[in-house]
């Protein structure tokens, strides 16, 4: 007998089609999800990356061998451009400093406490006088005693009594072979005592110059583009590593300013609404030996002898013929011109208000300059700070004083900008800044940029500061009247965290090619690395009040030369 087998009907076999059709898409869905879910990254700890997040801890090549071949290179602007940078960085080039191999040894690194100085005798005279220069010569010894046979350790050097308050900055010279001199001139009489310290033993050079040319983004930057409820953060940087990811252009237009991100996923590029700093790890690897507080690291250098001349008061009729290489010293805990331009004292607000009278003050740079707007508005009572709901240590900032006509204002400079969250809108590039200004006799204007660029090799910094060279050029053509004054780069207190973004190495080298390039445009200067060499008080980031008022003063006596206060 033949079995006979059920046949479905339609409505069986359509609903079996339907849930086919449902299980399939829910299938799809699902995997989208899931593959959608592997490409993001989790949901971000405070503070930190959030998408693109890219790991940019070193991993340092223990063979030794740089790489060369960065990814942090931008042609300059322009062939002019291009021949001053090569001048540039040959004229302030470090000594050559020793290759680290994988096995380097720590015990003939450069040791402080095992090297000395000597005072020098002086020819003829043995009695130091004031106008004499003190010369001292500096022997650098490794950690087994034996001498140094090359160059290039970070020196710094002082000429200092604590009871008269004075100081001057020694002229450090490297003679390439483990030794160097210190040159001061004698400029009060009594006691002169001498202080030397190694900030970097030459090695440590090495791996600092190193950083900035292989790991330029060892401090990330993100930004945050929003469109209505959308809200999306990648990461950005004067230069990004290669990725398949696709790149937010923001170069300037008009300076030519590089500033990358890495385009959101959503969003659009134009959506960009908030800058801000990461947090970042300090990796110095097997070089960390290198950068230890009372071992290597700002650590004083001991006297061979005597540390310490008496100097008489200079034989009236004499002169003294030193030409010197310091811009000024303190007596009395007040800065004395070495230049051409005397430095007046504004003891009372009468007189600093004054000297500002008509004045409009622009200020712009970093933290180092909103230190003299925040110490203005301090200072000057009728100078009344303008709230422009602007972020506490961003800006812009606005002080006005009506019965005087005066106006200061203070901005930030353009990225790269180590601060708290701003607003895009906020930065500014100082170049365009400058465009435009008017200008005039009644018109000075300061800037101050350098302590957020140590992270990166020095041709971005000389980037930046060729466009604001140009701007100050076309400034002074235009209103020849107009004052410029450059506040320079400043010592600092050293940790191995600060040297990772901010040694002072990375503010010498930067310090120096400031001043070559500007050496020969009609600017004024405020040199705040001699200003805090000098000084006795302890080395900050952002001086302490004293010397801020003496560069207050130096400042004012720029904008009032023949006012005496």
């Amino acid at each position: 007998m033949k079995e006979e087998v059920e046949q479905p009907d339609k409505f069986s076999c359509h609903k079996f089609v339907v849930v086919f059709i449902f299980l399939s898409v829910f299938a799809l869905i699902l995997l989208s999800y899931y593959m959608e879910k592997d490409q993001k990254v989790a949901p971000p700890p405070h503070n930190s990356l959030g998408q693109n997040k890219v790991d940019t801890t070193p991993v340092w090549d223990l063979t030794g061998a740089s790489n060369e071949d960065n990814f942090c290179r931008f042609p300059p602007v322009s062939p002019e451009d291009a021949v001053l940078e090569r001048l540039l960085l040959a004229s302030n080039a470090w000594p050559e400093t020793p290759s680290l191999l994988a096995n380097f040894s720590f015990s003939k690194t450069s040791n402080p406490r095992g090297s000395n100085f000597v005072i020098l005798p002086k020819d003829g005279d043995p009695q130091w006088r004031v106008g004499d220069q003190l010369k001292v010569l500096i022997k650098i010894n490794d950690f087994q005693g034996n001498p140094k046979k090359t160059g290039g350790d970070f020196i710094i050097a002082r000429l200092h009594n604590p009871v008269l308050r004075a100081g001057v900055a020694g002229q450090v010279t490297d003679h390439l072979n483990g030794s160097y001199s210190a040159e001061f001139p004698l400029l009060w009489d009594g006691s002169a005592e001498v202080e030397v310290t190694l900030v970097h033993p030459s090695e440590a050079i090495t791996v600092l110059s190193r950083l900035t040319r292989e790991h330029p983004d060892r401090v990330q930057f993100v930004s945050i583009f929003r469109s209505g409820k959308v809200s999306e953060q990648t990461v950005c940087n004067v230069c990004l590593r290669p990725t398949e990811e696709p790149i937010c252009d923001f170069t300037d237009s008009k300076t030519g300013e590089p500033w990358f991100c890495y385009k959101p996923k959503k969003l659009d590029c134009d959506t960009r609404v908030i800058h801000s700093r990461t947090d970042f790890k300090v990796n110095f690897g097997p070089y960390a030996n290198l950068f230890q507080s009372k071992v290597n690291m700002n650590v004083l250098i001991s006297s061979l002898g005597a540390s310490s001349v008496n100097v008489l008061p200079k034989v009236k009729g004499t002169e003294s013929g030193s030409k010197f290489n310091q811009s000024g010293y303190y007596f009395k805990g007040v800065w004395q011109s070495l230049t051409s331009t005397p430095v007046h004292h504004f003891e009372t607000t009468t007189a600093t208000s004054q000297c500002l009278q008509n004045k409009m003050l622009y200020m712009y740079g970093d933290s180092t300059v909103r230190q003299w707007y925040e110490y203005l508005i301090g200072r000057l009572p009728d100078l009344m700070h303008f709230n422009m709901n602007s972020l506490k240590l961003i800006g812009p900032f606005m002080g006005i004083d009506y019965k005087r006509k005066t106006m200061v204002r203070f901005r930030v400079h353009g990225p790269p900008l180590r601060f708290t969250p701003l607003p895009v809108a906020e930065l500014h590039y100082v170049a365009n800044e400058l465009d435009t200004l008017v200008g005039g006799e009644n018109t000075v204007v300061v800037f101050g940029v350098w302590a957020h660029f140590g992270t990166f090799p020095v041709e971005i910094y000389i980037r930046r500061l060729l466009s604001i060279r140009k701007a100050v050029i076309r400034l002074l053509k235009r209103a020849p009247d107009t004052l410029v004054v450059i506040r320079t780069a400043n010592l600092r207190h050293l940790t191995p965290a600060v040297a990772w973004t901010n040694s002072d190495f990375y503010s010498l080298e930067r310090d120096r090619i400031l001043r070559a390039v500007f050496k020969d445009v009609n600017v004024r200067w405020v040199d705040a690395w001699d200003m805090t060499l000098s000084h006795y008080l302890p080395h900050d980031i952002h001086p302490p009040l004293p010397i801020i008022k003496n560069m207050i003063d130096v400042l004012l006596s720029y904008i009032c030369p023949g006012m005496v206060s």
